[in-house]
């Protein structure tokens, strides 16, 4: 999927600088391990690290529209699915290729179209391109904002970017500060779209092209949203359609010179996905199965507990699954000692540059990409189908619905995730109640409406937009961040903006016609998968019950107390004991969604400002 980097100053020749600029490449290396390049002019580095996908020999970046410099340069990340339409269109308007990458095509899309090429794309991707005739960079980012791209104006009137904040950080003129609003974003489970945590340091938005020139911003445009249409499919129709899309989706999806395979949980998403996917292959004559991959913990059938959140076991509907679709099934079994071992938390944390994880959810990720990795470079995944169907449990509780803040604050409140934030002061301190809700009202306020929609069809879309602008934001990031970690690539049909933008303006009503959560995915899915797949109940990512990884994590809090640590800046040790002195075994009970992940994040910020040499400004 590749890394990118880059800086931009009108104000100094550039090319004394390529040391800096190489250090800030080289932080992408996970991302990129198969080659890296760096491009230099006067004002202006491109750097770029590469995964190989397509055209493995002729699609090394920087890339450059002119042997000579004169026309667009680009450094790329991503894949943009439709490229040989692309390509087959720019090659009739005369246009000359060189390699056969995804890459090359974006760059003369450019040269065509100027920035309104952005418009043409499907795909996951960020990218940056000088262009040497107005020396004007451009970033651009895909819809639904599947890969990261962030930027850091300097002090001089530059622009340092990077795939990931540990790109800019590299750079001597970027600090590693945190303030108050910073320490907002990490604890208030809001992700803002743009914020980025670090003082000085913005995300670009999804669906949007920034154009930085010698005065700065130029301009910020996005080139698609979500907007609101009348739906006119009846049902049947409606079905049929979302089950076109995915096969057409999940098809485009499959293209790669390297090896291909699926995360299966068991779920309805994967599930879907990798029957899809093996359907896809052997319509294409591929002799070989699809491998599916799948996580869980030793011994959790046995100690599995039913609760809100997780109704049964996964592995054993993965199991069956991958016999229905005849795919090669590889289950990894994890336990306490593999979650917290010191080495895979670090790389978690350091491949998120925050502290923003869901605990063991993160690390048992890390785990499973790794043995992906090992047998593949890309990977499908279920990842945003709840959010657009509404499989969540806040989707079909009222409470959630009705609670006038965002709908997954509510599993955070009830299982004691938000009581505990209170319990160690950081909810009160950091003014977490107006922060939120400040948040809440400007989401709200962009919310795409139906001039003759109301009650619980004009909420229900309310609670969409939510989902898929903010939480689904941050579970992409996390997915993006913890695979590439590992140097795998991993697509996200559900993401495809066509399917967003049909799903999206489905009436509530159809979207639960029998009653249930995702309806109508289950009802486009029929035939395809297992029926006991299709009706079984929708269970969040795994998570460990095991008692003793609550024990490990209180053991580690105490530690850091004994230490006089970092995390004392913002909670005291008196706050931190009140939390410690709560029964053991308390916190295990709604896993991640519960104070347990308070203890998570106490313990992942205080490595955050060990490992990043964080200064806190409160």
């Amino acid at each position: 999927m590749c890394g990118l980097a880059g800086w931009v100053s009108h104000q100094r020749d550039l090319t004394a600088y390529e040391d800096m600029a190489e250090a800030m490449t080289h932080t992408m290396e996970c991302r990129g391990p198969d080659a890296w390049g760096l491009w230099t002019s006067p004002h202006a580095i491109l750097g770029h690290r590469r995964l190989a996908i397509i055209d493995l020999e002729g699609g090394k970046q920087p890339m450059a529209a002119a042997e000579d410099d004169s026309l667009p340069v680009i450094t790329y990340t991503g894949e943009v699915y439709n490229f040989r339409e692309l390509r087959e269109e720019l090659e009739g308007l005369g246009h000359q290729f060189r390699t056969t990458s995804d890459t090359e095509v974006v760059l003369r899309a450019y040269v065509e179209w100027g920035e309104h090429f952005a418009e043409r794309l499907n795909g996951i991707y960020a990218f940056a391109i000088w262009d040497p005739r107005t020396e004007e960079l451009l970033l651009v980012r895909d819809r639904m904002g599947v890969k990261p791209l962030y930027y850091y104006p300097t002090a001089d009137g530059g622009l340092l970017f990077a795939s990931e904040p540990k790109g800019i950080l590299a750079h001597e003129d970027a600090e590693a500060v945190v303030d108050a609003d910073g320490l907002r974003e990490v604890f208030s489970i809001v992700k803002t779209p743009g914020h980025a945590v670090f003082r000085g340091m913005h995300e670009v938005l999804p669906a949007t092209v920034m154009r930085f020139g010698r005065e700065g911003l130029i301009s910020s445009r996005r080139y698609w949203e979500l907007t609101a249409r009348p739906h006119t499919d009846d049902l049947d129709a409606t079905v049929a359609h979302v089950r076109e899309l995915l096969e057409d989706i999940v098809e485009r999806q499959l293209v790669a010179d390297v090896t291909v395979g699926t995360l299966l949980s068991g779920g309805l998403d994967s599930s879907a996905v990798t029957a899809l996917a093996a359907k896809a292959l052997a319509k294409q004559g591929v002799e070989q199965p699809i491998r599916a991959f799948s996580v869980d913990f030793k011994g959790h059938e046995e100690r599995f507990e039913s609760n809100v959140q997780w109704e049964d076991p996964d592995t054993p509907f993965a199991v069956e699954v991958a016999k229905h679709v005849g795919a090669e099934h590889i289950i990894v079994e994890l336990d306490n000692a593999d979650i917290l071992d010191d080495e895979v938390r670090e790389t978690v944390l350091r491949a998120q540059d925050l502290p923003v994880s869901t605990g063991d959810m993160e690390y048992s990720l890390l785990i499973l990409c790794r043995a992906l990795k090992e047998r593949m470079t890309v990977a499908l995944s279920g990842e945003a189908a709840d959010e657009l169907f509404g499989g969540y449990t806040w989707f079909h509780d009222k409470e959630a619905v009705e609670n006038g803040s965002f709908p997954w604050h509510h599993p955070f409140e009830k299982a004691g995730g938000i009581g505990a934030l209170r319990t160690v002061g950081l909810w009160d301190r950091l003014g977490l109640d107006e922060y939120v809700k400040e948040r809440y009202a400007q989401a709200l306020e962009e919310v795409p409406r139906l001039a003759d929609e109301s009650g619980l069809e004009a909420r229900m879309r309310e609670v969409t937009y939510l989902n898929l602008t903010r939480w689904e934001n941050f579970l992409l990031d996390r997915k993006d961040r913890i695979s590439m970690a590992v140097s795998l690539e991993v697509r996200v049909p559900f993401t495809d903006h066509r399917l967003v933008e049909y799903v999206y303006n489905t009436p509530w009503a159809m979207k639960t016609f029998d009653g249930r959560e995702k309806s109508l995915l289950r009802a486009a899915m029929r035939g395809v998968l297992p029926d006991s797949v299709l009706d079984r109940k929708k269970n969040p990512y795994p998570s460990t019950q095991d008692r003793k990884y609550e024990l490990a994590l209180r053991e580690r809090v105490e530690a850091l107390l004994t230490e006089g640590a970092p995390v004392l800046q913002i909670v005291s040790e008196e706050e931190v004991r009140r939390l410690l002195d709560v029964p053991e075994g308390s916190y295990n009970v709604g896993g991640p969604w519960s104070a347990r992940a308070v203890l998570e994040r106490l313990i992942e910020f205080n490595a955050w400002v060990t490992f990043y040499g964080v200064r806190v400004e409160l």
